[in-house]
């Protein structure tokens, strides 16, 4: 876990650190910052919503500080569907720009890739095509949280963890699509990929979601996955003498 979580903090530092990187991320930047307020907005509500949806009534002594953890544990599972849907729908708004980051993150290493010149809304599509099957896989995890919901106090907390659980499996695979998609894998090279290094994804992602909660922060972390993900799926593809960003 320590591994994957490391690898974002250094994907960050070259994000940050290399002029022609950034140029492409503040394309990315106001775009991603116009989903992020409708989204809260939308965070807002629910967590609104969920509160109020299992709140108990009466006076004992115990229904205060029940109503304040409710409302606490309402707004952690609301931010975790947040924070899911930012990454899916961000992935999909700006994947021809994450595709040239991409490029030239694989230039600063030495290696040229053939950027596919096709129309933004090609890209667009083919990213949400990538998306299908993650969150097909979402979909049990998801509607299993819901369940639980129905279920007083104890439950919300259980879907708490089930939502979350799901969502860094699903931010993973957000994460890798478009490096995946520079190799050429399909889904099963994918759901390969995050099975044998599920403790990777697991540190990585998790890093992730705590970074998605910080504003401003949080327009940075796509592109820095992006970033951080080369040398991961990479490893096997290079000589292995191959040194990753020897100049940086």
């Amino acid at each position: 876990m320590f591994k994957g979580a490391w690898a974002l903090v250094k994907g960050f530092s070259l994000l940050l650190g290399k002029a022609e990187l950034r140029t492409v991320v503040w394309r990315m930047i106001l775009l991603q910052f116009v989903l992020f307020i409708l989204l809260m907005i939308g965070v807002y509500d629910l967590s609104i919503w969920l509160a109020e949806l299992l709140r108990p009534s009466g006076d004992a002594w115990y229904v205060d500080f029940y109503n304040w953890l409710l409302s606490f544990v309402a707004i952690l599972l609301a931010l975790a569907v947040g924070i899911v849907s930012f990454v899916a729908l961000g992935s999909i708004a700006v994947a021809p720009w994450l595709d040239q980051l991409y490029v030239r993150v694989a230039r600063l290493d030495g290696v040229q890739l053939k950027q596919c010149l096709q129309p933004w809304w090609k890209s667009i599509g083919n990213s949400l095509w990538n998306s299908v099957m993650p969150i097909l896989t979402f979909i049990p995890l998801a509607a299993l949280a819901a369940l639980f919901l129905l279920v007083p106090f104890y439950g919300m907390i259980v879907s708490t963890v089930v939502w979350t659980y799901g969502g860094l499996k699903l931010l993973s695979y957000e994460f890798m699509d478009t490096p995946a998609s520079f190799q050429g894998w399909k889904w099963a090279e994918r759901k390969e990929q995050l099975e044998e290094n599920r403790w990777y994804y697991m540190g990585f992602a998790g890093l992730a979601m705590l970074l998605l909660v910080i504003p401003g922060i949080n327009l940075f972390v796509l592109p820095a996955a992006v970033v951080a993900l080369y040398p991961q799926l990479n490893i096997e593809t290079l000589p292995s003498d191959h040194t990753f960003f020897p100049e940086s």
